[in-house]
């Protein structure tokens, strides 16, 4: 082991360490360590300490240089009784044959396929909504995009099954993301009245879903679906997944294909209401390219400000909000030393609001990300999907799936939102309480 230095330590209080502040305000903590320490620094919460990382030579180090040394941190590892050995938790030789066996479900031609399927629930969602009513327009989006996962995922045959999915995974991230679980690791043997509804949203949610992957496999036709594309994924030497498999990956998907992109687009909903200019400019590039008809897929190239919009609401509302791993090993990292053992966090939403990158890191300005920023910024100074290996295998679903609902939903309202919601930092970043907002219906064009 090279000469390193011991990890700089934040000062804490004895027995909590810095959990209080850091459960008054988890967002406002991590800013304030960087603010106050520098790059690297240690916490204690509770009984539980971490390395928090702020530079992204160092995610980079983590995540593509020296990622065998490091895997999936305890924090996520709260997901498991959720996400069993999905794509997201699992590891090894195991994560890297359940890969290459998912990624023909997401090459370019086939997420293409899909993008029919997102504008005409999009559409569905916007012929339901009326001009001067106000609605939670964050439980619409999560609605919206957990119909367009699940029948890009299972076809119409979830259909009917959307709403009940949808209930149970509330049910269940409840619990698992309550941050004392992982600070407080023995509070999970005491009883507490969450803990039956937990119990009660994983059966409802695997009884659906091994239902669905039972009949899928008796028909054994290829739908074109992404279930279908993973029932028919084969090894080499011939062999597929298990239903435990297939059930895990199917789980991962639901919760990671809906979540992410409704969160981006309610909070673009904020960000366009606190800055009319924006949405002005937005509004005016959609009804250029579009006119009165629908997007599609090949509008993507022209909404070049839409996607910008996006980009920049990632940037200041990462759904992934923060991200970790655990060392396999001993390891030096930035000059450091860090036990076998040690959890690191570095979080988006702290890196990529710090001024060394963003020229007014605060402020929404989609513009930034005209010409070629993007090509000049640390490719970790921005990392809403993760990076390296990980990074995830569902981010072009996910950018094209944000444009085409944010164009055919600007298309027709513009979206007023009442009240500004504190972000809750859990699994996910949401607003809290939703995101109340008047909906005022754009005048159609001459025809």
């Amino acid at each position: 082991m090279p000469t390193a230095h011991i990890v700089p330590r934040a000062p804490r209080l004895p027995v909590l360490g810095n959990l209080v502040p850091y459960l008054r305000d988890p967002l406002g903590f991590l800013c304030s360590m960087r603010e106050r320490f520098g790059d690297v620094e240690e916490v204690a919460l509770g009984p539980m300490k971490a390395t928090l990382v702020h530079h992204p030579d160092v995610i980079e180090d983590i995540l593509v240089t020296r990622n065998k040394l490091w895997q999936k941190d305890r924090f996520a590892q709260t997901l498991r009784p959720v996400l069993g050995d999905g794509l997201l938790l699992s590891e090894g030789d195991f994560w890297r044959r359940q890969r290459r066996l998912a990624q023909p479900a997401f090459h370019r031609e086939r997420i293409a396929a899909y993008g029919a399927t997102m504008v005409a629930a999009t559409t569905r969602l916007a012929d339901a909504w009326r001009d001067g009513e106000v609605r939670d327009v964050h439980k619409d989006m999560m609605r919206l995009t957990l119909e367009i996962v699940a029948e890009t995922l299972f076809g119409a045959q979830v259909g009917d099954h959307a709403e009940e999915v949808g209930q149970a995974l509330e049910m269940v991230l409840a619990v698992a993301s309550d941050p004392l679980y992982l600070f407080v690791p023995a509070l999970k043997q005491v009883p507490i009245p969450g803990r039956p509804r937990f119990k009660e949203g994983i059966a409802k949610l695997d009884a659906i879903v091994y239902a669905l992957i039972e009949k899928r496999r008796a028909s054994d036709k290829e739908t074109g679906d992404l279930l279908s594309m993973l029932l028919h994924a084969k090894d080499d030497d011939g062999t597929g997944m298990s239903n435990e498999q297939l059930r895990d990956e199917c789980m991962t998907l639901f919760l990671a294909g809906h979540e992410t992109t409704a969160l981006a687009l309610s909070w673009t909903w904020l960000l366009l209401s606190e800055n009319p200019g924006k949405e002005a400019k937005l509004a005016r590039e959609v009804a250029s390219v579009l006119g009165d008809r629908a997007p599609t897929l090949a509008d993507l190239p022209n909404l070049r400000y839409a996607s910008s919009v996006v980009a920049e609401s990632l940037r200041l509302y990462p759904p992934a909000w923060s991200m970790g791993r655990e060392a396999r090993e001993d390891v030096v990292l930035a000059g450091f030393h860090l036990p076998k053992g040690t959890q690191v966090w570095f979080s988006a939403w702290a890196i990529q609001r710090d001024p060394r990158w963003f020229d007014k890191p605060h402020d929404f300005v989609p513009e930034r990300w005209a010409g070629d920023f993007a090509k000049t910024l640390h490719k970790y100074a921005y990392f809403p999907f993760g990076g390296g290996p990980r990074l995830c295998i569902g981010q072009a679903f996910a950018q094209m799936e944000a444009v085409l609902l944010l164009a055919t939903l600007v298309q027709r309202f513009k979206v007023e939102v009442l009240d500004k919601p504190r972000p809750d930092p859990s699994v996910t970043l949401r607003p809290t309480g939703g995101m109340r907002a008047h909906l005022v219906r754009r005048a159609r064009s001459a025809s």
